[in-house]
C-alpha cells in the first residue's frame, strides 16, 4: 500500500510539526510573543525559542498553551510525539534541554572539555567525532549544538558562570588554527555582561569535583537542579539533598579558581602559546 499523502501541507516530521502548530495557533489568535508571554506568565522569549525549534518547552507549557488556545490536548500530544522521536536528542538529554531553556541562571564546572554553550563548530565537530559520530548524525548534532549557543545571547539571556579546569585549556584541537579560534571565542564570550568565566589551575590541588562535570540550573519556580556528565552518561538530579551536596563542592571549586580578570589573562596566555602557521 502506498504511503498516505499529507492533506494539510504541514510537516510530517514530529518536532517541525509541533513548531508549525505553535506558530499557526498564535498567528490565528493574533497575539504577539510578548502578549502570549504576558497571558501565560512565562517569559515571551521561551515561546520565541519554541517557535524556532530551539527548545520544545516542557509538557506543562504545552498543556498551558492547549488550555489558552482551546485545542483539547493537541499540543501536548504533538509534544509527546516529538519528545519520543528517536531522531531528536537522546532521551537522557531531553528533560535537561527543556529545563536549560527555562533557567534564569546556569553555573557550570568543566573537568576536561568545554561546555557546549562555549564551543565553536570545529570544537564540537572534533569532540563529537571522537565520541563516534559521523556523517549526517554528526552534522545534525554540530548544528544543534551551535543553535544552543543562542541561549546566551539577547536581552533576556540567563546569567552563565563556567569554571574551567586547566585541563580543558591544555587539551587543544589537532588543528592549531581551529584551536586558536576556539580560545578567541572564549575571550570574546567572557566579555559579555551575563557571562563569567573562571579557570581552576592545576596548582589548586584536590577539590572534590575532579571527575564530575556539572551544570546547575536555577529555575523560575525557585528550584535548582543539577546535571552531571561523564564521557558515557549524563544524569539529571532534581532531589534537593544531592543537589545541595554538589553545590557545596562547586562553591569550593569556585573559591579556588582564578578571578574572572585573571582567568581571561590565563586564556590569553594560552592563546599566545598556540603555534602560528609559518606561512602567515
Amino acid at each position: 500500500m502506498p504511503p498516505r499523502r499529507a492533506v494539510t501541507g504541514r510537516s510530517q516530521e514530529p518536532r517541525q510539526r509541533y513548531v508549525e502548530e505553535l506558530r499557526l495557533l498564535r498567528q490565528q489568535k493574533g497575539d504577539s510573543l510578548r502578549q502570549l508571554g504576558d497571558a501565560l506568565g512565562w517569559d515571551w522569549s521561551l515561546f520565541g525559542k519554541m517557535e524556532k525549534g530551539q527548545t520544545m518547552g516542557g509538557p506543562e507549557v504545552a498543556q498551558a498553551l492547549d488550555q489558552y488556545y482551546g485545542t483539547a490536548g493537541l499540543l501536548l500530544t504533538l509534544w509527546e510525539v516529538a519528545a519520543g522521536d528517536p531522531t531528536q536528542f537522546k532521551e537522557r538529554y531531553r528533560r535537561y534541554m527543556t529545563l536549560e531553556a527555562e533557567a534564569l541562571s546556569l553555573w557550570h564546572y568543566a573537568v576536561s572539555v568545554l561546555p557546549g554553550l562555549l564551543q565553536t563548530a570545529d570544537y564540537a565537530h572534533d569532540l563529537l567525532s571522537a565520541g563516534g559520530m559521523s556523517g549526517d548524525e554528526l552534522t545534525r548534532n554540530v548544528e544543534a549544538r551551535m543553535g544552543r549557543r543562542e541561549l546566551l545571547e539577547g536581552d533576556h539571556a540567563p546569567r552563565f558562570r563556567s569554571v574551567l579546569s586547566e585541563a580543558v585549556l591544555r587539551t587543544p584541537l589537532e588543528d592549531a588554527d581551529a584551536w586558536r579560534k576556539q580560545l578567541e571565542h572564549l575571550i570574546e564570550v567572557s566579555k559579555r555582561p551575563n557571562v563569567t568565566l573562571q579557570v581552576l589551575p592545576f596548582s589548586s590541588g584536590l577539590y572534590g569535583l575532579e571527575n564530575t562535570a556539572v551544570m546547575f540550573l536555577r529555575l523560575p519556580d525557585g528550584r535548582t537542579v543539577a546535571y552531571t556528565e561523564s564521557a558515557h552518561r549524563g544524569e539529571l538530579i532534581e532531589d534537593p539533598q544531592p543537589v545541595e551536596r554538589l553545590q557545596r563542592a562547586y562553591d569550593a571549586v569556585r573559591d579556588l579558581a582564578l578571578s574572572p580578570a585573571e582567568s581571561r589573562k590565563f586564556v590569553m596566555r594560552t592563546l599566545e602559546e598556540v603555534p602560528c602557521d609559518p606561512s602567515t
